[in-house]
């Protein structure tokens, strides 16, 4: 069977929910000289020979996430019963950069638009994301590359097709790349129940990011620690917090609305 091969798998486990597998040591490491768009690699743990090491040190460089797992969890991700104690999963396309995501802001000729992303792990919430990012006009997402969604098919499909058309970088430290983006004169806008700022005092006409938090615990320390300010929603009803994908929607439309005004 071929090592490299197609799944479609709605399980719920957004490790499986791949455009591609790749298994066995040279089809994954000719797939990492050629220059594919490798997502995550897994490792069978204990294995400690120089080819699995050449393996995850190569994906690093690539900027895969490699991961040990045990034998049974490759043997279950398998199809060709062959991997050789490795496995490559692809991302449904290439991610792009920090730094070509301003590019495009300014080829635009417009004060950036970005949104981060800190660790949203609902597929279903990142693709909505990136569907309202693309259509508001906003020049790129970020995400970690940990505890985070990728970019899966799940992703690509709820994203109505807009995956393709916004770029999305993958960071290993988000705190790192914020700090980054304040170098370059964005102001980054966290979002926040317990926010100091509501939300219709902002001002998003100048280089903006705006920080989603996860789905259960908001943005981590760090990342909040970084942000200019922490921007709550106003909230009328009993319900005390919104959806991520509706936060970001909400949050990214009123930049657009500044902007336009």
């Amino acid at each position: 069977m071929d090592p490299y091969h197609r799944r479609d798998r709605s399980d719920g486990d957004d490790d499986r929910d791949f455009s591609g597998v790749i298994e066995g040591r040279n089809a994954v490491i000719e797939a990492l000289r050629a220059g594919h768009a490798i997502d995550k690699v897994y490792i069978a743990k204990g294995d400690t020979d120089a080819a699995l090491g050449h393996i995850a040190s190569s994906a690093r460089d690539a900027g895969a996430v490699v991961v040990e797992a045990d034998r049974r969890k490759l043997d279950s991700m398998s199809v060709t019963h062959a991997h050789q104690g490795v496995i490559a999963l692809t991302s449904v396309k290439a991610y792009s950069t920090v730094e070509e995501i301003l590019a495009r802001a300014r080829a635009k000729n417009e004060p950036p638009l970005v949104v981060i992303c800190d660790e949203i792990s609902d597929p279903h919430n990142l693709g909505a994301i990136i569907r309202t990012a693309e259509a508001a006009g906003a020049h790129g997402i970020i995400i970690p590359k940990r505890r985070s969604a990728g970019i899966t098919p799940i992703v690509g499909k709820t994203s109505a097709g807009a995956v393709e058309y916004l770029p999305v970088a993958r960071v290993p430290n988000l705190t790192a790349v914020i700090r980054q983006l304040k170098e370059e004169g964005l102001w980054i806008f966290g979002t926040a129940a317990d926010g100091d700022v509501e939300l219709w005092q902002t001002d998003m006409r100048q280089p903006t990011a705006v920080v989603i938090g996860s789905e259960g615990n908001g943005m981590g320390r760090l990342v909040a620690e970084n942000c200019d300010f922490k921007v709550s929603i106003p909230m009328f009803g009993k319900v005390s917090s919104l959806n991520a994908s509706v936060s970001a929607a909400i949050l990214i439309y009123e930049a657009v609305r500044q902007r336009k005004g």
